[in-house]
């Protein structure tokens, strides 16, 4: 997976925020916002890429967001949907393996 990853096309660093939220089933999530538009092409690179390779993804519509919890509550839900975070640059992107509840991270590569 690794060597498919370092051959996926990159474009440079970009910019993404969170703001407002909503709920999917039990979990509340903030909303990825900021250059969304780069973020969906960069994910279609990498899935491109990995089910090339032999790593079937996802098929769901991707929906970029930050899992805030899966105790949903009205207050939860009015923090949300009027959050608006500072912005960050995204610089790199990574491999991560999840185990057991722990997440390591396998390799970087710069954007």
């Amino acid at each position: 997976m690794s060597a498919i990853l370092s051959r996926v096309p990159v474009g440079g660093p970009f910019s993404l925020h969170l703001a407002g939220g909503g709920r999917f089933g039990s979990a509340a999530w903030a909303a990825v916002r900021g250059d969304i538009s780069y973020l969906s092409r960069f994910r279609e690179n990498i899935r491109s890429a990995l089910d090339a390779g032999g790593f079937p993804s996802d098929p769901r519509p991707y929906q970029p967001h930050l899992t805030v919890t899966y105790r949903v509550s009205p207050a939860v839900l009015s923090a949300l949907d009027r959050y608006i975070g500072l912005s960050w640059t995204v610089d790199r992107f990574a491999l991560v393996e999840s185990a057991n509840g722990a997440y390591t991270t396998l390799q970087t590569w710069p954007l």
